[in-house]
This record gives structure tokens, sequence and C-alpha cells, in this order.
């Protein structure tokens, strides 16, 4: 069993995220996923758009599948995505492909 972090996301994200859940499950790979708020709704709920807890799960896990996050501009609050990537150390957003001939 694998432990997942699963950022939803706002939007469309929860939509997108869902979907790669039943992709990824549809694999076979047992996985168990650890639901993280960041966003929107972690502004609202916790005043801050990435929780310490939801850092905390990415490091324990070492994973995660992030759906599309809003930044709010005007709002005092810093981009999501760059402060994942910061306090990550990452420096890539690389999608490896594969083509498949029919």
């Amino acid at each position: 069993m694998h432990t997942v972090t699963l950022i939803p996301g706002d939007g469309i994200g929860p939509s997108i995220a869902d979907a790669a859940q039943r992709v990824i499950e549809a694999t076979g790979v047992d996985i168990q996923w650890e639901l993280a708020p960041a966003g929107i709704a972690a502004i609202e709920t916790f005043k801050d758009p990435i929780p310490e807890s939801t850092i905390q799960s990415i490091q324990k896990n070492k994973v995660a599948l992030k759906g599309p996050l809003t930044t709010l501009s005007g709002k005092g609050f810093r981009s999501v995505n760059v402060a994942l990537r910061k306090e990550f150390d990452l420096f890539i957003n690389l999608r490896p492909a594969n083509h498949l001939k029919a």
C-alpha cells in the first residue's frame, strides 16, 4: 500500500483530481489517499493557502497529487504553486510520456 497526499485544488481542480485518482486506481496500484487542504478552501478554514499540516503530509508521504489551485491576486498570499516548489526544492515540471503504437 502506498500513501499519497491528495490536494484536490480549486475550481475544476477537484474534478480533475477525482478523474486522475480513478485512472491511477484502474492500474491496480494500491493507494491510500491522504486528503490535504490548500488554496481557497485552506484560506477559508486555516487563513493560510498552504497549512503546515499539508506540508507535513507531503514530507511524510514523499509524493502528492495536486489539482489546479487559484492564486488570489492582491490578497497578500503567495502563489501556492511557487510556494510548494520552493518548500520542496522543485525546479522542473517534467511530464514524461510514451507514445504507444497501435
